[in-house]
């Protein structure tokens, strides 16, 4: 058992009682956190909503060559994440996420400066490499940043910037569209990202909570105590580095990770990007209306991923607030499309799957961080978001060819169902972890 010291039990005892965002660390960090994976997901995403206002007439894209624009993205994505992952762990964090915002900041710009679909296969493809390793390098770096009990949350508001970000995305990038056009909305949208990498990012994310000004002390003991804990508890990895890394990307419960969150991210994507053409098609509205529509399931889903999170940390169980939310988000997709012409219907589950889809994020990531020992987890996390980027790629071109096909939206819809029930049963596969007892939770 590891000793604590009086300041240790005194910060203990304030962390039971005082809610996440009084931590001087949460108001530091993830603020930062948000917003660099908000604009993120801004710029990987917007292709949507420019695909249904006109750049699809404009190029003569058919189908398979949109999806398939569409999708490179997380070709490049895939490429990436391990090895930038691993210099973030081992180097610095904030390096690398500063500077891939710049970059993918830049090539979303060129987006809206081009005009053939060779061109935009390969500045998405750019685009996903550059972006690559941010999200397992912020997961990671959460993870030197807060305790147990509170990466539930902070999963949670990291990633709380997908579905936020495409509420407003929606609304906004469809204003755009409608006032100008499809390049202007990826310029505008673009530009924001290469000022916040230069600014913010350089500026403000710390790789560890010392290197923080005026972070108190009893927080740091706190920090510094459970780490301690955690580093104890985790079974010991011998051999060199690059042995280490073999040994967690090699992990039966990692790769039965990988798998589970392929299928999960075939669905997601396959959801995401298809979206508001399924939207604008059902209601027979045009791209304002429908980028308003689209912003509803995600509202939703924001709300229901924070409470999750939070139950999650009080309980300490992250496979029970994963797996039940992919199986109804599943079904909830095939019941959508059995509504048929009754669109208000049909609209109400897309909102539900839209929510059980997006709910578990946190929890999973708090989950696969448990999956390899401290120092090196950032690896397990970078391998099983690389296959989610196949997954996504999958998704995106097989969901949007699919649709163009006799299959229609209901071969569309059945597989992001059968993908997301899928990946509630694989989350089965691994065992809950119960090596410690999270830090209550008020």
């Amino acid at each position: 058992m590891t000793a604590t010291s009086p300041a240790t039990d005194t910060a203990r005892a304030k962390a039971a009682h005082s809610g996440f965002w009084r931590s001087a660390r949460a108001r530091h960090m993830m603020p930062v956190a948000f917003v660099t994976y908000s604009l993120d997901y801004l710029d990987k995403s917007n292709y949507a909503i420019a695909s249904a206002g006109g750049m699809a007439d404009d190029l003569r894209l058919s189908a398979g060559a949109d999806s398939l624009i569409a999708a490179s993205f997380f070709l490049g994505y895939f490429f990436f994440q391990i090895p930038g992952t691993i210099y973030a762990e081992q180097r610095s964090a904030r390096r690398l996420v500063a500077w891939s915002t710049v970059a993918w900041g830049l090539l979303a710009v060129t987006q809206g400066l081009l005009s053939s679909p060779a061109q935009l296969i390969a500045v998405r493809f750019a685009l996903g490499v550059v972006e690559g390793a941010v999200l397992p390098s912020m997961v990671m770096l959460l993870g030197r940043w807060f305790t147990r009990g509170e990466r539930g949350r902070a999963n949670t508001f990291l990633i709380l910037g997908n579905p936020i970000t495409v509420m407003w995305l929606s609304a906004l990038s469809g204003w755009l569209v409608s006032v100008s056009d499809w390049r202007v909305m990826f310029i505008a949208e673009g530009v924001p990202s290469v000022l916040w990498g230069l600014w913010c990012c350089l500026w403000l994310i710390k790789d560890r909570p010392e290197q923080a000004h005026r972070l108190p002390e009893d927080e740091l003991a706190l920090l510094r105590a459970d780490l301690a804990a955690e580093q104890a508890a985790a079974p010991p990895v011998s051999g060199a580095l690059r042995d280490q890394y073999r040994t967690v990307l090699r992990s039966g419960p990692v790769l039965t990770m990988a798998a589970q969150y392929f299928f999960w991210s075939f669905g997601m994507y396959g959801f995401v990007f298809w979206l508001p053409a399924i939207i604008k098609k059902g209601s027979g509205e045009g791209i304002g209306a429908t980028g308003l529509l689209t912003a509803i399931p995600y509202a939703c889903a924001a709300v229901v991923m924070l409470l999750n999170s939070r139950l999650s940390d009080r309980s300490g169980r992250r496979r029970a607030a994963v797996w039940p939310w992919l199986g109804c988000g599943g079904l909830a997709l095939l019941a959508s499309y059995a509504a048929g012409s009754h669109f208000p219907v049909a609209l109400a589950l897309l909102v539900v799957a839209g929510l059980c889809l997006y709910a578990p994020y946190g929890p999973y990531f708090a989950l696969v961080s448990t999956l390899a020992p401290p120092g090196i987890a950032g690896a397990a996390v970078a391998l099983v978001n690389s296959f989610g980027a196949l997954g996504s790629f999958a998704g995106t071109y097989l969901v949007g060819w699919v649709r163009g096909t006799q299959l229609g939206d209901a071969g569309a819809f059945g597989l992001m169902a059968v993908c997301a029930l899928l990946a509630a049963g694989l989350t089965l596969a691994v065992p809950e972890p119960t090596a410690s007892r999270p830090v209550p939770v008020p």
